[in-house]
């Protein structure tokens, strides 16, 4: 578990959100009145059905797409377009398949303008970070899934974002690489003290990634509950203790009303 300041702050702020997308015949609504906040520094997992609107918030969140109701602040400012320290990781690992894996990781350097030699350095660090130390100069159909989207870990943080958004980056791999992806995002995440929001509608997933978990209703998406989450440890053997079962418990029987309602 990672320290906070003792007096954490709220990177992001979502209030009264909602989003709604029109045709000639109807109106369907895929979030409805969503309000939370993301304090920097935290794990915040969100669990819903599918078709519940999780990646829609994403979207609006990484400034990609725009509510209909309600406003997204960004360390107190409103949140209008894309933003440099936000960095979005999506299920797809989206590599160049034609570029080297440290050129993979280097295409924030073109997109943002960075500088080239100190973002080198950091492209290497960061490699290593994710344990892919020594395939630098190899492509991305010379990996495999999990290693893949270590890639997009490290090209999301090349730039130093203060908040990576992740929307089911592990939903296409096999359980023991997902699994083995859970633990290695921990490890990341513990040395580097990144923010994170993190979709999936894994139960065990939210629970065991997670330092507080938001519930979503079926749509259109709004929070049915939220929760901390205090677990002694964050290693396999805690997803077989009364704890965690009690926190599953829980997710499951909010995600069942959240069904109902």
């Amino acid at each position: 578990m990672r320290w906070h300041k003792l007096l954490p702050e709220n990177l992001i702020s979502v209030r009264n959100v909602s989003v709604a997308f029109s045709s000639r015949d109807h109106t369907v609504y895929a979030l409805n009145d969503v309000s939370f906040d993301i304090v920097e520094g935290e794990f915040l997992t969100v669990l819903g059905p599918s078709g519940c609107g999780k990646s829609t918030l994403l979207k609006i969140l990484a400034g990609l797409l725009r509510c209909t109701r309600g406003e997204v602040l960004y360390r107190g400012m409103p949140l209008v377009g894309p933003q440099r320290g936000i960095a979005v990781i999506f299920q797809d690992p989206v590599l160049l398949p034609w570029r080297t894996i440290i050129r993979n990781v280097m295409l924030p350097v073109e997109v943002l303008g960075l500088d080239k030699e100190t973002c080198a350095e950091r492209a290497s660090k960061l490699l290593e970070l994710v344990g892919l130390a020594g395939f630098e100069r190899s492509y991305p159909w010379e990996l495999s899934g999990g290693m893949k989207q270590r890639v997009s870990i490290a090209r999301a943080l090349l730039s130093d974002p203060s908040i990576m958004l992740m929307d089911e980056p592990f939903g296409g791999l096999d359980m023991v690489t997902r699994e083995q992806m859970n633990m290695e995002l921990l490890r990341i995440c513990e040395e580097t003290g990144k923010t994170v929001f993190f979709i999936t509608h894994s139960v065990t997933e939210a629970i065991f990634l997670g330092e507080r978990t938001i519930v979503m209703t079926g749509r259109p998406g709004t929070v049915k509950a939220t929760f901390s989450i205090s677990l002694q440890s964050r290693n396999r053997d805690v997803l077989y203790t009364q704890q965690f079962g009690q926190y599953v418990k829980r997710a499951e029987a909010e995600m069942q009303k959240g069904l109902m309602s």
